[in-house]
């Protein structure tokens, strides 16, 4: 057999060895996590539920998902293991490096749509056509000859 034709079956056996190498790593690092779980712990599950850490087991744990509520979970059902400060930041809205004097972001939108003085004028999102345009001209034409403002009458 010419070499060159076994080179494509090479590289796929080569390739397939880099993939499950790479997940068997990705495996021990979950496994290693989830064995340095310890009564405490807080942690979330693979749903995206954050608890406290209560029992461990061979193959279970024992979560407080909330004062007084334990639920079981597998121990394949642990997503990641937090450390304290994170797990507080998050859980109860503690952040001891929040700094409270810097930029104030609002709740709203409605601080950073605010008018300047000369915009006043509300937009008119309506098509003109050139029939509209020759009125308003011929409108604005009579309103300064008769020299009147907006609202003035010719009764005194």
């Amino acid at each position: 057999m010419n070499p060159v034709t076994l080179l494509p079956f090479i590289v796929l056996i080569g390739a397939m060895f880099l993939m499950t190498r790479s997940a068997k790593k990705k495996q021990a690092a979950a496994a290693a996590m989830r064995n340095d779980m310890q009564p405490g712990t807080g942690v979330r599950t693979i749903g995206g539920m954050y608890a406290t850490v209560k029992e461990l087991h061979d193959d279970t744990v024992l979560l407080e998902v909330a004062p007084g509520v334990h639920a079981i979970y597998a121990k394949n059902a642990i997503g990641a293991v937090l450390d304290d400060a994170e797990y507080n930041r998050i859980v109860h809205g503690d952040d001891p490096e929040l700094d409270v004097d810097g930029a104030v972001v609002p709740d709203d939108a409605s601080s950073l749509t605010e008018l300047d003085a000369t915009d006043d004028a509300k937009t008119d999102l309506v098509k003109k056509t050139d029939a509209d345009e020759g009125d308003e001209a011929k409108a604005e034409d009579d309103k300064k000859s008769d020299g009147k403002a907006d609202g003035e009458t010719d009764a005194k």
